[in-house]
């Protein structure tokens, strides 16, 4: 008797989960609207320490400073890039999926491209910390390929808004006051 109410109440109980996980995936997502503010305060703050970080390595490629200094600098500064890009990509995951057609291909390809970017600050600080110090022109001109690689990186990762495939988002994204 015992083995025919377990079994019952095991099958109700993945019943009631296959139902409450198809009403979840119905309707359950921000609106376009709320999900484009979401990631547009995601992306303001991270656009914001990405154009501090440029300008910060600018100013210390040509600064008259060691190559140790240097180094220690830039390791600094790309750690902190490959840092604000995760927050960024982190925040765009907790915005969730957008309710629109084809919110989830969106969503994910929001959260590939931070993931990219935030690799390749990643890969670039490794390659700057691996150098080294020594002679001067060798650590500069490994320097100077490990920020080419970034760009490189950086451009390939970037995420194509005009292919977007949701007029809703589009019109959001054009709309809310967090993405101006």
């Amino acid at each position: 008797m015992r083995t025919c109410r377990a079994s019952a109440a095991g099958k109700l109980t993945v019943l009631l989960a296959t139902i409450v996980v198809a009403v979840a995936g119905c309707g359950g997502g921000p609106s376009p609207r709320a999900w484009a503010a979401s990631v547009c305060g995601a992306l303001t703050p991270w656009r914001s320490e990405i154009s501090k970080l440029t300008s910060s390595t600018d100013e210390q490629m040509s600064a008259q400073t060691t190559p140790a200094q240097a180094k220690e600098n830039l390791v600094r500064l790309f750690g902190g890039a490959e840092q604000a890009s995760e927050a960024a990509r982190h925040k765009v995951e907790q915005a969730g999926v957008p309710e629109t057609d084809n919110g989830e291909a969106i969503s994910a390809g929001f959260r590939s491209s931070l993931g990219k970017m935030r690799d390749a600050y990643g890969r670039a600080r490794d390659t700057i910390d691996g150098l080294g110090v020594g002679e001067p022109t060798v650590f500069y001109d490994g320097v100077r390929a490990a920020v080419a690689t970034l760009n490189t990186e950086y451009d390939a990762s970037a995420l194509d808004t005009s292919k977007l495939n949701s007029e809703e988002l589009k019109q959001a994204f054009d709309e809310v006051p967090e993405c101006r």
